[in-house]
């Protein structure tokens, strides 16, 4: 079987953290093409990564011109997301773009739209959604086990781990900070489990409190307040049209040991689950209030190593696997656009004071 040219766009933190060293494990794919604007980055990525012939660029457009490409993986900063991952649409390939989809909703809603008219493949990076204790309670979800989910929390902080390297902190670049960047995820994982996509209304607030404080007790080391220039921690409270509520708590540095993220927690007419100990389905059973914790992974089974396929792994291979088989995507690009919609929602409200309402 022909194996898929797969080209990589941004060789830098999540490319070498995730992407690469997934795409590396799997039999119907190659990687041919790197491209980054530090040279020395895609060079490195192609000698550990590529194909014998692998092809170095600087320049995205020179790399969609030049190779004949099925699949490209991008991994930029926010604001070029949009813009590589259209160009590569039209160029006749699947995308699978890093989280979040865009830097603003109107980008993300014309990635959504070049993708139809085009007829390729588009995906998200979301991959919390690919974790055991996430496809368990989706499939709790699925069950009806918890009824109707009318009320649920996205969890996304952190007491002192800000970001200090790449573009961060840099608003231009980014979009925004932790909620763009961490609340992203929590958000994605609770819409997902509600299969709620739907918004009537969203309410937010952003602060920069400890953004502008000099600070050395961070678990990334210290940052500069100067260049600090996007949110600390942003709230959010969205109304969906169903009359379900949903609570984002995103924070890269807030005073409190409440903390966790790509988490969250869900509440139904019968029964409720959360991420906040370990996976924790609670209910009741022959008329007593009932809490369980399912075992996952290979817990307690002797003469296993328990090594399970990580979260990243399983994006990668499912992601392939529904272009080799011409299936959906496991992350819609409709999906991921509701997203954007609601990060972007909850700025605009902060900004103005005043709630946003979705037709």
């Amino acid at each position: 079987m022909t194996k898929l040219k797969l080209a990589i766009i941004g060789c830098g933190g999540i490319a070498n953290g995730k992407q690469m060293p997934s795409l590396s494990k799997l039999e119907d794919i190659e990687m041919v093409a790197f491209c980054d604007l530090v040279e020395e980055r895609a060079q490195k990525a192609a000698a550990e990564y590529g194909t014998k012939t692998a092809e170095v660029y600087t320049n995205f457009q020179e790399l969609l011109e030049k190779e004949n490409l099925d699949v490209v993986h991008v991994c930029t900063p926010n604001k070029s997301h949009a813009e590589i991952s259209i160009a590569a649409l039209e160029a006749g390939c699947h995308v699978m773009c890093e989280k979040p989809m865009a830097k603003t909703a109107r980008e993300a809603k014309e990635m959504v739209e070049v993708a139809k008219r085009t007829g390729k493949k588009l995906t998200i990076g979301y991959n919390n959604r690919f974790r055991e204790d996430s496809l368990y309670m989706k499939d709790v979800c699925e069950s009806g086990e918890l009824g109707e989910i009318y009320f649920a929390k996205a969890h996304a902080i952190r007491r002192r781990a800000v970001p200090t390297w790449g573009v961060f902190l840099n608003e231009e670049e980014q979009g925004g900070g932790p909620l763009i960047d961490i609340g992203t995820h929590a958000l994605d994982l609770t819409l997902w489990m509600m299969d709620n996509y739907k918004v009537k209304s969203v309410v937010g607030n952003v602060y920069h409190k400890l953004s502008d404080q000099e600070s050395k007790a961070n678990a990334f080391g210290a940052w500069d307040a100067k260049e600090f220039n996007v949110e600390d921690s942003a709230f959010g409270m969205i109304t969906m049209k169903d009359g379900a509520t949903v609570i984002l708590e995103s924070s890269w540095a807030l005073n409190t040991l409440d903390v966790g993220e790509a988490q969250t927690t869900l509440c139904g007419t019968n029964g409720g689950a959360d991420m906040k100990d370990g996976l924790r389905i609670n209910g009741e059973k022959h008329g007593k209030l009932h809490t369980s914790k399912p075992a996952l992974g290979a817990d307690g089974v002797a003469f296993f190593d328990g090594e399970v396929e990580s979260d990243a792994d399983l994006e990668a291979r499912l992601w392939i696997e529904s272009l080799v088989n011409d299936t959906e995507p496991v992350v819609k690009p409709e999906q991921a656009l509701v997203v954007s919609e609601i990060l972007e929602a909850i700025y605009e409200s902060a900004k103005t004071g005043k709630a946003v309402y979705f037709d």
